[in-house]
């Protein structure tokens, strides 16, 4: 079972080798990542002009398994939109806490403004 759940921010970091990824690396066996923030990750890649099948690679060479944004995710990440809406969270943020909050896990991010979240769920800065 993993203890954390990655958020794209810090997944991110480390495969741009950016401050904190010294902080996400020896986390990787234990951890996760949802559809929407691996997502997320693709994308960035994709717009840095890295090719999609070696975006792909880099991110599944992580070793990172990803898990399904299904209904019941969908849902407790609408519900954190009120609690969350004054930072001005994304739905991918969103989703990365909802996935934290049903697996107990921590999650591990950039996001600065994540620390003042009272929701339930450990936060875990890299930066």
């Amino acid at each position: 079972m993993s203890k954390y759940v990655l958020d794209a921010s810090a997944v991110l970091a480390l495969l741009n080798q950016e401050p904190g990824k010294d902080r996400v690396e020896p986390l990787l066996a234990d951890s996760v990542i949802n559809a929407v923030n691996y997502c997320e990750v693709l994308g960035k890649l994709i717009d840095a002009g890295v090719p999609e099948d070696a975006a792909r690679e880099s991110v599944d060479l992580l070793g990172v398994e990803v898990i399904g944004f299904d209904a019941d995710l969908a849902q407790l990440a609408a519900t954190l939109r009120l609690t969350t809406k004054k930072l001005g969270l994304s739905l991918g943020d969103r989703s990365c806490l909802a996935l934290g909050l049903v697996r107990r896990n921590t999650v591990v991010t950039a996001e600065k403004t994540w620390v003042k979240l009272k929701i339930g769920v450990k936060i875990d800065l890299i930066r």
